[in-house]
């Protein structure tokens, strides 16, 4: 897992969304280092967003696991316009859709990108600590 620190993130936590009990264990993965997604017991499918069941089956006998989150860019725009004072330090930036390799696909912030992505390209896990107790999920490319 690739943990940068190195640039302030500080002030970040007020954009997090509200955690509840069904999504604390992603955002306590994270504060630790680790992705985890979501895992059903019945067929072994992995999903993102946090649910009470399994997309792919309904079963609701689901367990959190740490996944490697790795995967390669689905889609992705280039932000150029300031929509937040936090974020324009990093402008512009890439927001991508990234298709894991465990199946989810996760949106995420691009930040600091040495050059331009494109569809296709291989993405790794970037966590950006904000705090002590609060961190957020972002991709690099894997050759970065």
């Amino acid at each position: 897992m690739n943990t940068i620190s190195t640039l302030n993130f500080e002030g970040f936590g007020e954009l997090f969304p509200e955690i509840t009990g069904l999504t604390q264990p992603f955002w306590d993965g994270l504060a630790q280092g680790e992705v985890r997604l979501q895992k059903c017991a019945a067929c072994g499918t992995h999903q993102y967003p946090a649910e009470s069941f399994c997309y792919a089956c309904g079963a609701q006998a689901m367990s959190w696991v740490k996944v490697a989150g790795e995967g390669t860019v689905y889609s992705f725009i280039v932000v150029h316009q300031v929509y937040h004072k936090l974020f324009k330090a990093f402008m512009p930036y890439t927001v991508a859709i990234v298709q894991m390799d465990e199946g989810p696909r996760m949106l995420s912030a691009m930040l600091g990108l040495q050059k331009p992505i494109a569809i296709g390209d291989r993405v790794k896990p970037c966590i950006r600590v904000v705090d002590n107790e609060r961190a957020f999920l972002t991709y690099v490319p894997v050759n970065q």
